[in-house]
C-alpha cells in the first residue's frame, strides 16, 4: 500500500482527469485489508498536511463505519498510534479530524471500558504543566465528549470540578475555550444532581468569553453557543445568573466595534430568554435596560455598501435575520408575544414616541417597525387602546420623505391589517359561528377600522401608481407596497366596493401591459386579495381576469414541455392560485362552466412536472373547485387522489447534513468508496440530521388541506380514498414540520366527519369504520394537545376536536377512554401542564395579566368545554364542569384582563347553555359572578354576561325569581347610559326574552314589553332573533295584552327582518305564520299598518300574508 500517499497526493492536483483517476484508484485500495494501517502511516509520516488530513477524514469513516469488523490488531494499532499523532500534529484542521478520529473510537470503546489509556492521556495532559499538553488535552476531551457524552455520566462531578480550575487557566485561552466547547456537549445530559455543580461554573464562562472578545472574537462567538444550549437543555442552570447574564448580552449586542456574528449571537440569547423566562426580565427589572438598546440598533444606520441589503433583512417578515437590526426586531416580536401588552407597550413608547419626531430618518423606520412587529403578540390591546393613534401614525409615514420610511409604514400597515384585521378575538356571538365565548374567528374587516379606508386606500393607490410607472421592479417599495395593499384589502369586505373600479384598472394595467415578471406577480396575489373581499361584486371583472390567467398558465405549459424557459414560474404558481380564489368568491354559477376545464389544466401540470411549488397550488385549485362541484368531483378522484397520495408518500426534498464541513467534498459525494460495507452495519455517525427544502413541506402541507377540504365536498364519494388517505395523513402527525402536523391533525377530524356524515345520510347499520378512525384520532389528539410542544400545533388540534364534537356528537366520545382522555388533555393545559407549556414562565404564578399569545391558547381549550357538554349532556357534563369551573372564575376577577373576563364569562354562559336543568347547582356561583360583571367598564363583558344572566334566567327555575327584579332593573339601566352598544343592547333584549318565557308572571310585561319592541329590530347580534321572536309569538299564541297593544310596531319589524339573510329560517316561518293570523283574525286592523309603513314594507308584509 506504499502508493496510498501518491493517490492521496493526485486528488490535489487540479485537473478532474486526474482526479476522477485516482478516485477510481482509491476505490480499489480500500478493498485490500491493509489500507487502515497505510492511512495510519500516512497520518503519522506524510509531509503534506493536506494528505494527513484526507488519511485522517478517511480513517473516521472507515472507523465510523466497520470498527467492530476491524482486526484487533488494527484496533491497537490505531488507539496507539492516534494519541502520538494528536501530540506531535501542529496543523489545526489535521487535530481537529484527527480528534474526530479518536472521539469516533472513544464512542465504541469507552463504554466496555476497552480503552483505559484515553483517560490516562487525557488526565495527563489537562493536569500537565505545559500549556501546550493542557491545550492538547482539553481539546480531546471536547472531541470525546461530542460523541459520548451520556456514557461519561457517572464521571460528570469530576468532570465538572476540572471545569471548574480549567476555565481559570492562566496560561493559556484555548484550555479554557476548548472546556466551554466540552461542557456544552455535557449540558444536554446533566441531571438533577449536576445542577447545582454546573452553576457556578456560569460566571467562569462568562469571563473566558469576555477575554476571548479581545484574542480572538470568532472564539468568543463559538463559544457563546453555551447559552443558547443551557437555555434550550437546561434553563434552571442559567437562572440564578440571568441578570449578569443579559447585561453582559446587552453590553456585547450595543458594541458595533464587535462583528455582526458576535452581536447576533448575544442578541439571540435574549431571543431565547424572552421565550422561556419573560416574566422573569420583568421581575429583575430587566425589560426597559432590553428595549433601552434593541431600540437603538433597530435604529442604527447600517454600512453605505448594506444600506438595501438592511433594510430588506430588517423588514423581511420570518426570515432567517442576518443582521443586528433585523435580529433586535425579532427581540421585540418575541417580547410581544410572550409578555402582558400593557407591561410591553407602555415603556415601549417611550422610545417610540420621540423617535418618531426625530429627523433622522432611521429613527423614524425604527419606530414604525417597533410597531410593526408588535402587531401580532398585541393585537387586542393595540386595537382597544391605540388604533387610531397607530393608524394615524401610519398613514404620516406612508406621505414620509424619505422612501426609507415610506417602507417601514407599509409593512406596519401589512403587519396590522394581517393581524388585527383578519383575526380577532370575538366572544360574543356573530353572524359567522355559535358560541360567543373565545374563538378565533375570521371576519370581515372590524367596523372600527375600515373607517380608515378613506385615508388609506388613496395612499396606498399612489405608491401602487408610483412604483408601476417607473416600473421598479427590484425596489422593495413596490414589494411593500403589494403586500400592504393586499393584506388591508383582503379582509375590507364590502368596503372595498367603492374602491373596485380604481383598483382593478391599476391591477389589469399590470397584469396585461407590463413585461415584468415579479410586477406581475404582485398584483395577480393582490387581485386575488380584492376578489376575496369584493365576492361577488369582482364578477363584472371575471372573464378578463380568466382571459389573462389562462395566458400565463399557457406559457407554464410552454415552459414544462420546452425545458430552460424558467423566468416567470412564480407568476403561473400566483396565477393559479388566484384562480383558486375565484372559484371560492364569484359563485358557483359564474365558476361552474370553467370547474371541468380547471381540474383538467390541474392535472396536465401535475403530469407535466413535479415541482413543489405548482404542486401544491394545483392542489389548492382542486380543493377550491372541488366546493363548486361538490360530489361532481368524484370523476375525477381516482387522478387526483393518485398525485396527493404521492406527494404526502413523498421524500424529496430531504437534504443530509454531516457532522464535519471541513472533509473534502469528492471524500463525502463519492459512495462508491463505501460500496463493500454491508448494509446492516452501525448507523453513520457522521450525519447529524436531515432537513427538507421549506417548498416540499409546504407542499405536504397543503396537500393535507386541500385533502381535507376534497374529502368534505364529495362526500359519499370519497370513502373509497378514505382509508388509504387517512393512513397516510396520519403518519404526517409526528411530522417535524409545524404546519405539515397543523394540515394533518385537521385533516383526519375532516375525514371523520365525512365518515359520519355518509354513514348518516345511507343509514348504514355498521359504524365500525367511524370507530375505527375515531378511535385512532382521539387518541392522535389527545397525544398531540398534551405533547406537542407547537402552541399553533395544539390549537390546530383542539380547533378540529371541536369541529367534531359539533358535527359528530356523543359519538366522538362513546370510545373507551375518549372522554377521560380529551378532559385530562384540557385540564393539562389549564393547568400550563403541556408540552407546548412545558417552558411556561413560572415567575408570579398568581399574576392576572398574561400573553395574548399564552391566553389564546387557553382561549382554544375552552372552547371545547360547551362543544363538550353539548355533545354529551348538561346532565353527564355537570361533574366536569365542577371541575374546571374555578379555572374560569380565576379569570373573572376584577384585576382580569379584559379579554380574560370576556372569555371566562362567554364560556360559562355557553356551557350554561348546554347544562339546561343541570345549571341549578351553578347558581349560587355564577349569578354574583354575572352581575357584578354587568358593571364591568367594556361593553363586551357586559355583553357576555347578561347573556349569562338570560340563560341562568332560562334555566334556574324558581332559584332565580328573587333575582328578577334587581336584574330587570340592571339590565334596563344598561340602555340608558348614553349611546348604548347595539350588541349590548340585543343581549338585553336576549335575556329579557328569556325570563319572560322562563317565568311571564314575574315580570311586569306592561312596562318591560314595550320597552323591548323599541330596541327591535336587532343590531347586531342576529342569533339572539330565535330568542326574541320566539317569545313574541309565544306571547302572541296567547292573545297576551301587550302585544295587541304592539301589534302594528311589531309588524313593521316584522317588514323590515323578513328580507335579512340574517334571519334563521325556523324565525322566518314562524313569523310569517304569525304574519297570516293577523291578516286573518283583525284584516282591519292588518290594512291599517299596510297603509301606514312605506311602500317596500307594505309589500314584503302583504307578500308574506298571502304566501
Amino acid at each position: 500500500m506504499a502508493e496510498l500517499e501518491s493517490i492521496l497526493l493526485k486528488l490535489l492536483v487540479p485537473d478532474n482527469t486526474v482526479i476522477q483517476q485516482a478516485t477510481v484508484e482509491l476505490k480499489e485500495a480500500f478493498k485490500h485489508p491493509a489500507v487502515i494501517p497505510s492511512l495510519m502511516s500516512i497520518l503519522s509520516t506524510s509531509q503534506n498536511p493536506q494528505v494527513r488530513q484526507y488519511a485522517a477524514v478517511l480513517l473516521r469513516r472507515r472507523v465510523t463505519k466497520q470498527w467492530t469488523k476491524l482486526p484487533p490488531e488494527n484496533h491497537q494499532m490505531l488507539k496507539q498510534g492516534l494519541l502520538q499523532v494528536l501530540t506531535q500534529e501542529s496543523v489545526p484542521l489535521v487535530r481537529h479530524s484527527v480528534g474526530q478520529v479518536v472521539s469516533m473510537i472513544a464512542k465504541h470503546e469507552l463504554p466496555a471500558g476497552q480503552w483505559p489509556e484515553l483517560l490516562l492521556f487525557l488526565q495527563e495532559y489537562v493536569r500537565s504543566q505545559e500549556a501546550a499538553n493542557r491545550e492538547m488535552g482539553m481539546f480531546v476531551l471536547s472531541s470525546v465528549t461530542e460523541s459520548v457524552g451520556e456514557q461519561l455520566r457517572p464521571h460528570f462531578p469530576s468532570l465538572l470540578s476540572l471545569f471548574s480550575t480549567t476555565l481559570e487557566d492562566q496560561g493559556s485561552q484555548v484550555v479554557p475555550f476548548y472546556t466551554i466547547k466540552a461542557l456544552m456537549n455535557l449540558i444536554e445530559y446533566v441531571g438533577t444532581d449536576e445542577i447545582a455543580l454546573t452553576r457556578p461554573l456560569i460566571p467562569k464562562v462568562v469571563n473566558v468569553i469576555n477575554a476571548l472578545l479581545f484574542t480572538d472574537e470568532d472564539r468568543a462567538c463559538e463559544a457563546m453557543e453555551i447559552f443558547d444550549e443551557l437555555i434550550e437543555s437546561e434553563v434552571s442552570i442559567v437562572t440564578p445568573h440571568l441578570i449578569p447574564l443579559v447585561e453582559f448580552s446587552l453590553k456585547l449586542a450595543m458594541n458595533n466595534t464587535y462583528s455582526d456574528n458576535t452581536r447576533i449571537k448575544a442578541l439571540h440569547f435574549i431571543c431565547w430568554l424572552a421565550r422561556i423566562k419573560p416574566k422573569a426580565l420583568i421581575k429583575n427589572n430587566l425589560l426597559v435596560p432590553t428595549l433601552a438598546v434593541v431600540f437603538p440598533i433597530m435604529a442604527a444606520p447600517p454600512s453605505e455598501e448594506a444600506l438595501d441589503e438592511e433594510e430588506d433583512d430588517q423588514l423581511e417578515d420570518g426570515a432567517e435575520a442576518s443582521k443586528p437590526c433585523a435580529v433586535a426586531s425579532q427581540v421585540l416580536d418575541i417580547l410581544a408575544l410572550h409578555l402582558p401588552p400593557e407591561t410591553l407597550i407602555h415603556p415601549l413608547m417611550q422610545f417610540i414616541q420621540p423617535a418618531l419626531a426625530s429627523r433622522n430618518p432611521y429613527e423614524r423606520k425604527a419606530a414604525l417597525i417597533a410597531l410593526a412587529v408588535i402587531a401580532e403578540g398585541c393585537a387586542d390591546f393595540l386595537r382597544n387602546r391605540y388604533l387610531d393613534a397607530t393608524l394615524q401614525t401610519i398613514c404620516t409615514g406612508l406621505q414620509d420623505t424619505n422612501h426609507i420610511v415610506q417602507n417601514a409604514a407599509l409593512f406596519a400597515l401589512g403587519q396590522y391589517s394581517e393581524h388585527l384585521q383578519s383575526v380577532c378575538y370575538s366572544y360574543s356571538k356573530t353572524g359567522y359561528t355559535r358560541p360567543r365565548y373565545a374563538i378565533r374567528l375570521y371576519l370581515p374587516f372590524q367596523p372600527e377600522i375600515s373607517t380608515y379606508s378613506t385615508q388609506i386606500l388613496p395612499l396606498l393607490f399612489s405608491h401602487l401608481g408610483y412604483s408601476t410607472s417607473n416600473n421598479k421592479d427590484q425596489s422593495s417599495s413596490t414589494t411593500r407596497t403589494y403586500y400592504a395593499l393586499e393584506t388591508f384589502c383582503e379582509n375590507l369586505g364590502q368596503g372595498i366596493i367603492p374602491y373596485l373600479p380604481a383598483l382593478m384598472d391599476k391591477l389589469m394595467s399590470v397584469l396585461s401591459s407590463s413585461q415584468n415578471n415579479h410586477l406581475k406577480e404582485l398584483a395577480i396575489s393582490a387581485l386575488g386579495a380584492a376578489a376575496n373581499a369584493a365576492k361577488e361584486n369582482i364578477i363584472p371583472y371575471f372573464s378578463s381576469i380568466v382571459e389573462l390567467i389562462k395566458v400565463i398558465v399557457a406559457k407554464l405549459l410552454t415552459y414544462l414541455t420546452n425545458p430552460g424557459t424558467t423566468e416567470g414560474n412564480l407568476l403561473q404558481v400566483q396565477a393559479i392560485d388566484t384562480l383558486g380564489v375565484l372559484a371560492r368568491t364569484v359563485g358557483p354559477e359564474t365558476f361552474l362552466p370553467l370547474a371541468d376545464e380547471c381540474i383538467h389544466l390541474g392535472l396536465k401540470l401535475l403530469e407535466e412536472d413535479r415541482d413543489p411549488d405548482l404542486r401544491r397550488c394545483t392542489f389548492g385549485l382542486f380543493a377550491s373547485v372541488s366546493t363548486i362541484l361538490k360530489t361532481g368531483i368524484s370523476k375525477f378522484l381516482p387522478d387526483i387522489m393518485k398525485y396527493m397520495i404521492d406527494s404526502l408518500q413523498s421524500t424529496e426534498g430531504i437534504v443530509t447534513h454531516y457532522a464535519t464541513d471541513d472533509d473534502p467534498s469528492f471524500l463525502l459525494e463519492d459512495e462508491d468508496l463505501d460500496d463493500h460495507i454491508d448494509d446492516d452495519d452501525d448507523d453513520d455517525d457522521d450525519i447529524t440530521g436531515y432537513s427538507v427544502e421549506n417548498s416540499y413541506l409546504e407542499e405536504k402541507e397543503d396537500t393535507c388541506n386541500a385533502l381535507g377540504e376534497v374529502a368534505e365536498s364529495a362526500g359519499a364519494e370519497f370513502l373509497p380514498y378514505l382509508d388509504e388517505a387517512s393512513k397516510e395523513v396520519l403518519k404526517l402527525v409526528q411530522f417535524p414540520h409545524t404546519g405539515v402536523r397543523k394540515g394533518a391533525v385537521t385533516a383526519m377530524g375532516q375525514f371523520c366527519c365525512v365518515l359520519h356524515k355518509a354513514l348518516e345520510e345511507t343509514g348504514a347499520e355498521d359504524k365500525m369504520p367511524l370507530n375505527r378512525l375515531l378511535t385512532a384520532t382521539v387518541a392522535i389528539y389527545v397525544t398531540v394537545i398534551t405533547k406537542d410542544k407547537d402552541r399553533s400545533v395544539v390549537m390546530a388540534t383542539l380547533q378540529a376536536l371541536n369541529e367534531m364534537l359539533k358535527a359528530i356528537g356523543v359519538v366522538v366520545v362513546s370510545g373507551e377512554g375518549h372522554l377521560e382522555g380529551i378532559i385530562a388533555a384540557i385540564r393539562a393545559i389549564f393547568m400550563q401542564q403541556t408540552g407546548c407549556q412545558e417552558n411556561a414562565d413560572d415567575e408570579d404564578e398568581d399574576d392576572d395579566q398574561q400573553a395574548e399569545f399564552d391566553a389564546m391558547l387557553i382561549e382554544y381549550a375552552g372552547d371545547a368545554l360547551p362543544a363538550l357538554a353539548t355533545a354529551i349532556g348538561g346532565q353527564r357534563f355537570a361533574p366536569y364542569f365542577a371541575g374546571f369551573l374555578p379555572f374560569l372564575l380565576k379569570r373573572t376577577k376584577r384585576s382580569a384582563s379584559t379579554s380574560d373576563k370576556s372569555f371566562a364569562i362567554g364560556t360559562i354562559s355557553e356551557v350554561v347553555l348546554a347544562l339546561e336543568g343541570a345549571t341549578v347547582p351553578f347558581i349560587q356561583h355564577l349569578y354574583p359572578v354575572f352581575f357584578g360583571a354587568l358593571k364591568d367598564s367594556d361593553d363586551e363583558v357586559r355583553s357576555n354576561a347578561t347573556y349569562g344572566l338570560g340563560l341562568l334566567a332560562m334555566n334556574g327555575g324558581d332559584i332565580m325569581l328573587p333575582h328578577y327584579p334587581e336584574l330587570l332593573d340592571a339590565l334596563f339601566s344598561l340602555m340608558m347610559v348614553g349611546n348604548p352598544n347595539p350588541r349590548l343592547t340585543d343581549n338585553v333584549c336576549g335575556a329579557v326574552c328569556r325570563m319572560i318565557m322562563a317565568n311571564r308572571s314575574a315580570i311586569p310585561l306592561d312596562k318591560v314589553f314595550p320597552m323591548l319592541v323599541q330596541c327591535l329590530p336587532l343590531k347586531e347580534d342576529f342569533e339572539e332573533n330565535s330568542t326574541v321572536y320566539s317569545c313574541v309569538i309565544e306571547l302572541f299564541s296567547d292573545q297576551h295584552p301587550q302585544v295587541m297593544c304592539n301589534l302594528a310596531q311589531l309588524l313593521g319589524v316584522f317588514a323590515r327582518v323578513l328580507p335579512s339573510p340574517d334571519l334563521q329560517q325556523e324565525v322566518r316561518v314562524g313569523l310569517v305564520t304569525m304574519i297570516k293570523t293577523v291578516n286573518q283574525q283583525f284584516p282591519k286592523d292588518f290594512e291599517g299598518v299596510l297603509q301606514s309603513l312605506p311602500m317596500e314594507h307594505a309589500q314584503i308584509l302583504l307578500a308574506a300574508s298571502q304566501s
